[in-house]
């Protein structure tokens, strides 16, 4: 019985007609390099691989005047323009309206530019200090004593706005709600509005500089809702994924969307297979009509594989990232490889065409894919390696060139998010739609802080740190105050509290004769010379 299924097994293998088994899971068989093709060391030469030239639309950089001084409230309405904001007073109006035609009782009075102001100040400014509860903002007993915002604005006030806080047109909320379940229906329209104006915003204020960064970040949220993420592997576990395109020298947000889940109908459309969300993501962020020729991309391990990086070749796009081996291209050679127990700063690279895969030994073994980069030109990193005797040190490790770039600008999507969890606004909400304009704020926040370090180096300024920016925008969301003081019935012009700072003096002659009492003596006039300040409210008071 052995000898007959023997016998039946080397026939079925000898047949010509038949193709060779192939491995299991994906990417496995005939790779490049499989065929014989062995690892080169990095004693062996490489080739200069071809580099498309950098020709951005704009010149990298801030995309506004910048021989003009910038206050950081006018960097921040650059992102929150008058038009977002008074569509978000009148749905928020709008919103109260309904509220409290549908049963609820609380005090509401009309929403105005100068009470949002106020609103958003005081956002910021849970930012900056926490305390238990949102209600400890307003208690008068130690050691809880603060006079902002309890001086600016009343907690049932500031908490009647908060409930009635709406994005999008109510009307239109209310059409859009009744299509749910059909692929009529709009996921993200509650907050389409203010999400549409800040991409816009982001996109059209600031051209990246050669290398840019794509990665996820998420924000944070348990909230019962479809697009809702779990990703194990990020600090922040459960909450709403967004892809971010962010700038390698300064970490400046340019582009983002938010994930809304798997769409079977774009499943269906999509005419070829291999594209998947790691490929859709890269190009619906690289706005190639925005950002121009020749840039370089860094990506992990979720977007690289050889697909991707022909097609953004083909877009006069560089690539490089970390890889996973299992993609489909990557080489399966064992003819060379790494040994066993390899040392710190050992490699091995294989070039297919434009592509470059490189192995490299640091705390555990990195395979990187570039389309622009050399595999060594003798660049080294320190790390800590250990001494014959045992000791450690820290010496120079020899580093693949693709290695190198990507430690150095990849990272600064992670910079952005630290950035605005640094003093962040999130608050407690039961509303997602809440959640976002919490980040939005934050991106807001980050990006006009970018901005102003930028203009301060090209006026050769030192730059304000990040806490100190919030502070100064704080400062200035404000309750404008107007006081008229008339010339003939004062003996002087008072100088204004400490609590306030002079915005802009109005001098205002009316030809009216009119008789003063200036201490014993009468004073006649025949015009009243006034005086109006508008005052800010400072932060301290």
């Amino acid at each position: 019985r052995r000898r007959v299924r023997s016998a039946s097994s080397s026939s079925r293998s000898s047949s010509p007609d038949r193709l060779p088994k192939r491995g299991r899971g994906r990417g496995h068989g005939c790779g490049p390099g499989h065929k014989g093709q062995a690892s080169k060391t990095k004693e062996e030469p490489d080739v200069e691989p071809p580099t498309p030239q950098f020709e951005p639309k704009h010149p990298p950089g801030p995309k506004i005047d910048s021989t003009v001084d910038w206050s950081p409230l006018s960097l921040f309405k650059l992102f929150f323009s008058s038009s977002s904001l008074h569509s978000i007073i009148n749905n928020t109006n709008a919103n109260a309206v309904r509220r409290l035609a549908q049963g609820s009782k609380y005090k509401w009075s009309p929403l105005s530019v100068d009470s949002f102001y106020i609103f958003l100040s005081i956002i910021l400014f849970f930012g900056l200090v926490h305390v238990p509860s949102r209600a400890d903002f307003w208690r008068r007993e130690w050691p809880y004593q603060f006079v902002f915002p309890r001086s600016s604005m009343s907690r049932d006030r500031f908490e009647a706005i908060f409930w009635s806080l709406h994005l999008s047109d109510v009307a239109e909320d209310e059409e859009n709600e009744r299509k749910r379940g059909t692929p009529q229906f709009d996921r993200l329209f509650k907050i389409k509005p203010l999400y549409g104006e800040i991409v816009n915003a982001c996109n059209s204020l600031f051209q990246p500089y050669q290398n840019i960064t794509i990665d996820e970040r998420m924000v944070a949220s348990k909230a019962c809702i479809g697009f809702r993420q779990y990703m194990k592997d990020k600090p922040t576990k459960f909450g709403y994924k967004l892809f971010i395109l962010a700038d390698s020298q300064t970490g400046y947000t340019f582009n983002f969307f938010v994930y809304q889940g798997k769409d079977e109908n774009k499943v269906i459309q999509r005419t070829q297979k291999e594209e998947g969300l790691s490929v859709t993501s890269i190009m619906d962020l690289m706005r190639f009509d925005l950002l121009g020729k020749g840039y370089h991309l860094y990506v992990d391990h979720f977007y690289s594989s050889p697909l991707l990086f022909k097609k953004l070749a083909k877009n006069h796009t560089a690539a490089c990232g970390t890889i996973r081996t299992n993609r489909e291209g990557f080489p399966k050679t064992t003819n060379n490889d790494l040994p066993k127990k390899p040392e710190r700063g050992d490699m091995r690279w294989i070039r297919k065409g434009n592509l470059l895969f490189a192995r490299w030994m640091d705390t555990k073994v990195v395979n990187v894919c570039s389309t622009f980069h050399r595999a060594y030109s003798g660049a080294t990193v320190l790390r800590r390696v250990k001494r014959p005797d045992g000791h450690w040190h820290r010496a120079p490790v020899d580093v693949p060139d693709a290695c190198r770039d990507y430690n150095i600008n990849m990272g600064w999507v992670d910079l952005s998010d630290a950035l605005i969890h640094y003093c962040s606004v999130h608050g407690k909400t039961m509303r997602w739609y809440k959640t976002f304009f919490y980040h939005f704020i934050g991106i807001a926040v980050v990006n006009s802080y970018i901005l102003h370090k930028a203009v301060s180096s090209s006026h050769n300024q030192t730059p304000m740190s990040h806490k100190h920016f919030r502070e100064c925008l704080l400062c200035v969301f404000e309750l404008r105050v107007v006081l008229t003081i008339d010339f003939t019935h004062a003996y002087g012009i008072p100088l204004p509290d400490k609590c306030f700072v002079v915005e802009q003096i109005v001098w205002i002659f009316t030809p009216v004769r009119s008789c003063a009492s200036l201490g014993p003596t009468s004073v006649c006039t025949d015009v009243i010379i006034s005086v109006k300040f508008t005052l800010s409210r400072q932060l301290s008071c």
